[in-house]
């Protein structure tokens, strides 16, 4: 017996002559939240909040750019085929990586070009990428995509989810493992460790340091439960790679900056 269960729509307003999708507005949400959040860290911090508008200003459309650039490279076999979705953002596709990538870089010429630490800035900025990181993922959740593989629904019963997450789950007659929440939960819980670090006085750069490595701990592991990764090679895929990679480096980076003396302001001090 076919089983009819009704999923979300991805348009969250149709005024006929424009289309606004869910999608669209969970990342606004999760960018003016981690907005705002930083925008009070900036002024404990003896940085104008003006300064985080600035940069945010430019971050957002630049880490959306290079995360649908990731995107694309890795799925260019269908692109190449369908030129015309290339930018389709609206129907997902944002590499989160990609993200990071696009924020680190714009960060850091801001803060060249600002004449302000971009380690300060970074930490700063840190607890908001990865709760606007936790929120996006519900933009994946409406669109139905990062999920896992296929599960029964006694099995997402069992994890106690509610149904309209269940619901959203089934997808062309099968039931998949919502890998979207388990990221977004472990985010969310990331948010509140780094909540609690800036509290410590680490040395500066080191609260963004510990996101990295935490994020990509986490997404390691998420990643290998995916059914949509973008992949290296037939068998390595791309962000398990970078995760790896980024884990390594991160560590490397501290040992470098306190055997050279870089890491001796911290967190809290206000010089720039």
């Amino acid at each position: 017996m076919e089983v009819t269960v009704e999923s979300i729509d991805r348009v969250a307003i149709d005024l006929g002559f424009i289309q606004v999708y869910w999608y669209g507005v969970i990342i606004i949400a999760g960018v003016l939240l981690g907005l705002w959040i930083a925008m009070r860290e900036s002024e404990r911090r003896g940085l104008p909040k003006e300064t985080l508008v600035d940069l945010v200003l430019v971050a957002v459309p630049i880490s959306i750019i290079v995360a649908r650039i990731y995107y694309v490279i890795f799925n260019w076999d269908y692109y190449i085929e369908n030129p015309g979705k290339i930018i389709a953002i609206r129907e997902g596709g944002l590499a989160m990586h990609g993200v990071l990538i696009g924020a680190v870089l714009t960060i850091f010429v801001f803060a060249k070009l600002r004449d302000i630490s971009f380690w300060k800035l970074a930490d700063i900025l840190a607890p908001s990428i990865i709760l606007g990181q936790a929120i996006g993922r519900w933009g994946n959740f409406i669109n139905q995509e990062a999920h896992g593989g296929p599960v029964s629904r006694e099995f997402l019963e069992s994890l106690y989810l509610p149904d309209f997450i269940i619901n959203q789950m089934y997808i062309e007659g099968t039931y998949f493992h919502p890998t979207f929440l388990y990221e977004s939960l472990w985010n969310f819980a990331g948010f509140i460790v780094l909540m609690s670090l800036r509290r410590t006085n680490l040395r500066r750069g080191e609260l963004f340091i510990t996101y990295i490595i935490y994020y990509s701990f986490g997404r390691f592991f998420i990643e290998g439960m995916r059914t949509d990764s973008l992949m290296l090679t037939d068998e390595l895929r791309m962000a398990q790679v970078i995760s790896v990679v980024l884990i390594f480096v991160a560590i490397m980076i501290i040992f470098y900056r306190r055997k050279k003396g870089y890491a001796n302001i911290r967190y809290l001090d206000k010089s720039m």
